[in-house]
């Protein structure tokens, strides 16, 4: 049924090109002559040499007149049709090629495979030898102007859909659709953005600057906060291809370059296809594909020039239809080299096309980019001051039907409560205003936070807000107020903050230099300092322990934040907190004193550093785009004894390091090591807790099987280690491949220590006035760690990861239900 649903979009595509001009398009599919199975991107080889791909489908749409047509594929043999005039449909059929191997002639893909005296090996061992010399990082000094257009757009629109879809209220945007020059689709633009960039590098002395120009945004991106969350996704997972680096990072994965120096002859299969003119330079073309299809590899075509030189003058790749990577239905990207007088090989242009779909009952998408390269220079030179779009861009309209969609959608009566109900939806805010005339100073939320529930108070209602930078760009409060209908008590939060940056909308867009206020009179579990989302989200609140030790607090707070441009951050902090212990929680002295409030004054200094590192901004959080970049940082706590009511003296430092490593095919290993120490001797309230996640969902470098308060150290190491294979082993196992699942190994390590002077169960600490008796459920570490395993499923229906957590240390006493635990989490990734 879906290839059917294909197959007549298809028709209908045609129907309506035929009505615009496109009556003499040659046509057609191209299929394996044994099994029946369409074959993606096959190239076809037109009089003149060009050279023309299928789709993922094996489609082709061809509008160029030729007397003959060449088919050339990996594997098959390849084939020439010479079609009548009139004829507006072909079926090819290509029969696998099982020969040895020749200068020309491409052999079976699986059989047979040397690269021991394989030509196509032995070139590219030669094409990768030079290509240091053949880019631009040979040279002393360059600099060049990047333009990239990146447009975001609903696929395969027709004239059913403005019929019977959901677009048959909105009539105007047939107007706003377009044909897609690679595709041969119709497609609706939704998000088109243009940037402009100078990139200069200097070897001595080494420098590497990327400078933004120019940037034009438009579509929906611009109707919201969140919307740059669009766009800085897309230039994150559809980047820049350098097919002369070792890894080309794309869909935030590192493939493995065809000209990798590590990787490349083991990784890919190589087979010469065709010698053929490429824009008057004689080039040999190579095919190549993975080893294993289901890899994150590519599969395409190079193009190298049949010289000493060994340059790459044409790169026409994608990526294989049976590779594992999430949602991406058909990508091409296509790459053109030229040379300058100079002498220098240049990149001149990338076309990149991806066809995406979430599931398949649901409108596709695509995403189309095109980068130009221009303006070489090798010499510096004076900066140049005058800028010009039509410099740039082929046509000054460029992004214009993107306008009308926009300006469409603006007239329709609907239109704007709908947006405020979606803005609520994926920002988590209701904005009190949505003009964009008079555009929102306070927004209303987290919605999410609104209803929660605890062993304490029950069930809480919280409401919050914050104002804008549309209210003031540097001065911004937030704050909330919580009831909870069990101990009816009020809370709550007030928090102003002076940004010394001009702030587009909220205070924490990076770079972050900020002094900020906050008090809060509310209530929390030692645990959920550990949270990466707000304490009071409905689903924090699921649990899989009752959470009995628990404490009102009172805190005044003052936090000094800046943050700078590499992605260095220092904060200083200075706080004062007045805690109460509520449900089973008691702050009992050893001599039987029990105190009913503690109060600690003290100071903070940290250091964190994370270069490399990308944000995008939400209005609950500032996010970073993946986790390839390390992460190092270090804190230290001075507690004042007498200062402002202070009980206790206390030093608290902290260390964490965090760095993931990419196992090419194999996946990738998230690892995180902590290490903290407790230098004086403290009650229990200011020991060291592990980082446990007490709730269902998973949470990055949190413990999933540790109790609230179980155990209490003054000092401990920590390493969390996350292995995701990426599928390497199940793509491999017949039918289970088809679901592409990928599975998931961790293990999760806490050493920690109670140094004789924090341990309450000593004899000669029974005298202390300073320590406190230890909650029921609590006690110190013995000399072994405490150890967790996990084995998960992820990418399960595309959106869902389940994970198995197994507990192989502590179990003395424990039941089973707490010895194991299931946990999972909804992810989007590709």
């Amino acid at each position: 049924m879906y290839f059917n649903k294909l197959r007549f979009l298809f028709l209908v595509l045609l129907g309506m090109l035929s009505m615009t001009g496109y009556a003499q398009q040659l046509v057609g599919t191209v299929f394996d002559a044994d099994s029946g199975e369409r074959l993606p991107y096959v190239n076809i080889k037109l009089d003149g040499g060009k050279i023309v791909t299928c789709d993922g489908e094996g489609n082709f749409s061809i509008s160029e007149k030729s007397n003959a047509y060449r088919f050339i594929y990996v594997g098959y043999k390849p084939q020439t049709i010479r079609p009548a005039n009139n004829s507006q449909r072909l079926i090819v059929k290509m029969q696998p090629q099982v020969g040895e191997l020749t200068e020309t002639v491409v052999t079976g893909r699986k059989k047979h495979y040397r690269r021991k005296d394989n030509p196509a090996v032995a070139l590219m061992r030669k094409v990768i030898a030079r290509k240091d010399s053949n880019s631009l990082k040979g040279l002393p000094y360059y600099q060049f102007d990047k333009y990239s257009r990146t447009q975001f757009a609903f696929n395969e629109v027709t004239d059913k859909v403005f019929q019977e879809g959901h677009f048959k209220r909105m009539p105007f945007l047939k107007d706003c659709v377009e044909v897609c020059d690679e595709t041969g689709k119709l497609i609706l633009t939704v998000s088109d953005e243009e940037i402009v960039e100078r990139e200069t590098y200097s070897r001595n002395p080494e420098k590497h600057d990327v400078r933004q120009l120019a940037k034009d945004t438009r579509g929906v991106s611009t109707l919201l906060y969140t919307g740059e969350i669009l766009t800085s996704v897309l230039q994150d997972c559809f980047t820049d291809v350098d097919i002369y680096k070792d890894k080309v990072r794309l869909l935030q994965h590192p493939f493995d370059s065809p000209l990798s120096s590590s990787s490349g002859i083991s990784f890919y299969r190589y087979f010469i296809a065709d010698t053929l003119d490429v824009n008057g330079i004689r080039a040999i073309q190579v095919d190549f594909t993975p080893n294993n299809a289901q890899d994150f590899g590519f599969s395409g075509s190079l193009y190298i020039a049949a010289d000493s030189s060994y340059q790459v003058v044409r790169v026409d790749i994608g990526v294989p239809p049976q590779s594992s990577a999430n949602f991406v239905d058909n990508m091409r990207i296509i790459q053109s080299f030229r040379q300058l007088p100079s002498g220098e090989h240049v990149l001149e242009e990338t076309n990149m096309v991806v066809e995406l779909s979430l599931v398949d009952f649901l409108q596709k998408f695509m995403v189309k980019r095109v980068t130009r390269y221009s303006d070489y220079a090798f010499e510096p030179e004076e900066e140049k001051k005058d800028f010009s779009w039509n410099h740039y861009r082929q046509q000054p309209e460029e992004g214009r039907r993107v306008d009308t969609f926009l300006a469409g959608l603006g007239k329709m009566k609907l239109f704007k409560p709908l947006l405020w109900i979606g803005k609520a939806f994926v920002e988590n805010y209701l904005e009190t205003s949505s003009s964009p005339d008079k555009p929102s100073k306070v927004d209303i939320g987290p919605v999410s936070s609104m209803l929660s529930f605890n062993n304490i108070e029950g069930f809480r209602m919280r409401a919050s807000a914050q104002t804008t930078a549309n209210l003031n760009p540097h001065l911004f409060l937030r704050g909330y107020v919580a009831y909870g209908f069990r101990d009816r008590k009020v809370k709550g939060m007030g928090e102003i903050t002076w940004s010394f940056n001009k702030k587009k909308y909220l205070p924490r867009e990076f770079p972050v230099h900020n002094l900020t206020f906050t008090y809060t009179n509310d209530i929390q579990a030692p645990t959920d300092k550990f949270l990466t989302m707000d304490k009071d989200n409905t689903f924090t609140s699921f649990k899989w322990t009752k959470v009995r030790h628990m404490m009102y607090f009172q805190r005044f707070q003052l936090l000094y934040d800046r943050e700078w441009e590499n992605n260095l951050r220092m904060t200083l902090q200075f706080r004062h907190e007045t805690d109460t212990p509520t449900g089973d929680l008691r702050y009992e002295k050893l001599n039987g004193e029990v105190l009913k409030k503690m109060r600690t004054t003290d100071f903070t200094i940290g250091l964190a550093y994370r270069p490399g590192t990308k944000w995008v901004e939400t209005k609950q959080h500032r996010r970073s785009l993946g986790h390839d970049y390390p992460v190092y940082s270090i804190s230290h706590t001075t507690g004042i004894k007498g200062f402002l009511g202070g009980q206790y003296n206390y030093n608290l430092t902290e260390i964490t390091l965090e760095r993931r490593f990419w196992l090419q095919s194999w996946g990738k290993i998230d690892a995180q090591v902590k290490a903290g120490i407790q230098w004086n001797k403290v009650p229990f309230p200011l020991l060291i807790t592990p980082a446990a996640n007490l709730s269902y969902f998973m949470s990055r470098n949190t413990f999933s099987l540790i109790d609230n308060m179980e155990f209490l150290n003054d000092r401990y190491a920590s390493l969390m280690l996350s292995w995701d294979i990426n599928g390497k082993i199940l793509n491999r196992i017949p039918l289970i491949r088809r679901l592409k699942w990928r599975e998931y190994i961790g293990l999760n390590v806490l050493y920690g220590d109670l140094t004789s002077k924090n341990n309450p169960f000593l004899q000669r600490n029974a005298a202390s006035n300073r320590l406190f008796v230890f909650p029921a459920q609590s006690h110190a570490m013995t000399n072994k760690p405490y150890i967790e395993a996990v084995i998960g499923l992820h990418n399960i229906f595309r959106f869902f990861h389940i994970e198995y957590v197994r507990r192989l240390t502590y179990t003395e006493g424990l039941p089973e239900r707490r010895k194991w635990g299931i946990r999972g989490k909804l992810e989007l990734a590709f």
